[in-house]
């Protein structure tokens, strides 16, 4: 690699860590592409040398936040008891205390909006759809009999339940909810979800 080149991706990479620092101490709306030249040292300009632009930054800022979350799910599956409902509950709370400890970063993820024009790129929706293993994993376990289309759907559809109650009970205004009070919350409602479909595939298939 010649001298240029190590110097742009050395640059590029200097970036991705400024607007990443940036963004966890003041949001999404507190990143300015200024003060990201100012931090690394180029001209305003030659921000865009390095990025296509604001949104590809924020993604690879993103697929940062995810690779770590993957990592801290991934602590969590091998943390306990194997069963997959247990499973399942230390994953939702291994979310939620990421979303807690990663608050701005955790919120960029989807609070970034691209431009209706643009499509993400498919190294983006890779980054996220790889999350999705760690519930479709204990629930194929739970529910061998259901397609792999059934379980995609129930892992999207336990995630989006988990995941609102994250993003209402962080929330800084008159909904918040203390941490340990939320990760209870969390924990029964997963245990009550998975019960229920349980039960529910019990009566489908006459038993009981």
């Amino acid at each position: 690699m010649s001298k240029t080149l190590e110097r742009r991706e050395k640059l590029r990479s200097d970036l991705i860590l400024a607007a990443e620092r940036m963004i966890a101490d003041r949001g999404l709306s507190g990143l300015k592409t200024r003060d990201l030249a100012r931090e690394i040292g180029c001209a305003n300009g030659a921000v865009y040398n390095l990025v296509a632009d604001m949104d590809e930054l924020i993604l690879r800022v993103g697929s940062r936040t995810l690779l770590r979350l993957d990592e801290a799910l991934s602590a969590a599956e091998s943390a306990g008891e194997p069963s997959p409902q247990e499973t399942l509950v230390r994953i939702a709370l291994a979310y939620c205390d990421f979303a807690a400890e990663n608050l701005q970063l955790w919120r960029a993820l989807f609070e970034h909006r691209m431009e209706a024009d643009k499509v993400v790129p498919d190294w983006s929706v890779q980054d996220q759809m790889q999350l999705f293993r760690h519930i479709y994993q204990p629930l194929a376990a739970l529910f061998p009999k259901r397609s792999r289309e059934e379980l995609g759907i129930t892992a999207r559809s336990l995630f989006s339940a988990v995941h609102g109650m994250v993003a209402l009970g962080l929330e800084q205004k008159l909904v918040a909810v203390p941490l340990p009070a939320l990760r209870k919350e969390i924990a029964g409602l997963v245990r009550a979800m998975i019960d229920g479909l349980i039960v529910r595939d019990v009566e489908r298939s006459g038993g009981g």
